[in-house]
């Protein structure tokens, strides 16, 4: 069974950090396209950071200099590390993930085909 689990959400200050992880079971993550996706209330799903099973990164550009996005394949676990935080950032953080056979990434959400069910990131002022 395929499942992305998302964990590392909560309550953080205006300049702090926190670090998401998507922990997969049922698909080895090496052989997948991974993507951190944030939404807020109105507004659309947007891309934050994604991986490729090549190690190629992608970065929204709100979220450049500021997130990283890495993976550990002995753990099959995907993190998004973020810093210097600013309530712009607050939203509901979706790990996704897409079957690949090519280094190329995708920003859009019908681009994914397996989703966690979100974790709550809160950013205060």
């Amino acid at each position: 069974e395929v499942q992305l689990v998302e964990s590392g959400g909560g309550l953080v200050q205006a300049g702090g950090s926190l670090k998401l992880s998507c922990a997969a079971s049922g698909f080895v993550v090496a052989d997948y396209l991974i993507g951190w996706f944030r939404q807020v209330p109105g507004k659309e799903r947007e891309a934050v950071a994604c991986i490729s099973r090549m190690g190629g990164t992608y970065y929204g550009n709100s979220v450049k200099g500021r997130f990283t996005i890495s993976s550990d394949n002995a753990k099959n676990t995907v993190y998004l590390q973020m810093n210097s935080l600013k309530p712009e950032d607050t939203a509901v953080y979706y790990c996704a993930a897409v079957k690949t056979m090519t280094p190329g990434i995708r920003i859009i959400p019908d681009g994914y085909d397996y989703w966690g069910q979100g974790t709550q990131v809160t950013v205060s002022s």
